[in-house]
């Protein structure tokens, strides 16, 4: 069997009954589940299911190579088959696991010796490091199959999806509205809004916050926006200009782009969008600044300035400080800006936004209309 037969087999025989695990050492098992229900770092699932991949596919390599840099006639590319079979397979399956490949993350970038137990990664959470070396290890000593570990990353991974979605049927189910359920107001939304910004690792959502203000209101203003890109795409593999790009209605000329920043935006900041306008094949009239940090005056300043030299409208925006004037202004649209808003957020893959943020929204939005 090819690579993808055997893990579209795999993934088929452990859906049968999820309660039966491959594994019959307790402490791998457990490793293996702590590796898969890490939150803060899900690189290593990918980085050790392509080890075992190509372990699987060719029994002669050593599975502590996966780097063609190592010497030796027993190495293999673990990026090769983390990107030509992992990658499609994990999408179509939607397994809680990142989009893009592990091994272009920092701590598996760049590696050049055998993957020995006693190696370290320069990689946070260690203990997720440790129990990856310890996987390949078992592999090496002919303690375990790879066939039967790749098994139990599969049945680990459906049931963490099982679960993920059986929480956030329940939290969708306990939102729906009853008739005398009046909408939040404008200032009861952005605290809400406040709230989920304080969340962790939650730099995506000022782009679904912007995106879902024009989606609320686009048929009214006639303008809309492109789809949103990844959260990690670069703009120059994208092609875009900004992380939303509004559209006039029925026309795909970039009329106003938006940038989001979690840190400040500084005067480079600014040169640069200048060097993307410049390039863009059509005229764009806004290239807007979100921020979650503090506006310097002096980038304020210059940007002003440049609209007498380029004729373009530069501005640099506080986002809650947006949102707020935006949620006055289309008072009337506030819930329709919120269900928006919230539709983007799930739609997100986890790797941009993470399963305990979307349910952190869920939540305070029970609680704020609860209140």
């Amino acid at each position: 069997m090819t690579p993808i037969e055997h893990l579209e087999f795999f993934f088929d025989e452990v859906t049968k009954d999820l309660t039966v695990s491959s594994v019959a050492d307790d402490e791998a098992r457990q490793k293996i589940e702590a590796i898969c229900r890490c939150l803060v770092n899900k690189a290593p699932i990918r980085f050790v299911m392509a080890c075992l991949l190509a372990k699987l596919d060719r029994p002669s390599v050593d599975i502590r190579k996966p780097y063609t840099e190592i010497s030796g006639e027993d190495t293999f590319s673990g990026r090769h088959y983390d990107e030509a079979f992992l990658e499609s397979f994990v999408a179509k399956h939607k397994l809680p696991c990142n989009s893009t490949t592990a091994f272009l993350t920092p701590a598996f970038r760049n590696i050049d010796r055998l993957l020995s137990p006693d190696f370290v990664f320069v990689g946070r959470p260690k203990e997720v490091y440790e129990n990856a070396l310890f996987i390949l290890d078992l592999v090496h000593r002919n303690q375990i199959t790879s066939a039967n570990l790749l098994k139990e990353f599969l049945r680990i991974l459906i049931l963490i999806k099982a679960e993920s979605e059986g929480r956030m049927q329940q939290l969708l189910s306990d939102l729906k509205p009853s008739s005398d359920n009046a909408a939040l107001s404008s200032e009861q939304t952005l605290t809400l809004l406040q709230q989920h910004l304080a969340c962790k690792n939650s730099s995506r959502l000022p782009v679904s916050m912007v995106a879902a203000a024009y989606q609320a209101v686009g048929q009214h203003l006639g303008e809309t926006t492109k789809p949103l890109h990844a959260h990690n795409a670069a703009d120059k593999q994208t092609g875009s200009i900004g992380d939303v790009e509004v559209i006039l209605t029925n026309d795909e000329s970039v009329v106003t782009c938006y940038e989001m920043k979690d840190k400040r935006v500084t005067i480079n900041d600014v040169n640069h969008a200048l060097a993307k306008i410049a390039a863009a094949t059509t005229r764009i009239d806004n290239y807007i600044f979100i921020k979650t940090d503090v506006i310097e005056r002096k980038v304020v300043t210059y940007a002003q300035t440049l609209y007498d030299q380029a004729g373009i409208e530069v501005v640099v925006l506080d986002c809650l400080d947006f949102i707020c004037h935006y949620l006055h202004f289309f008072h009337r649209h506030r819930s329709g800006f919120l269900d928006s808003y919230q539709q983007l957020v799930l739609n997100e893959p986890n790797s941009s936004v993470g399963q305990p943020l979307k349910e952190a929204f869920l939540v305070l939005r029970k609680t704020a209309e609860s209140n």
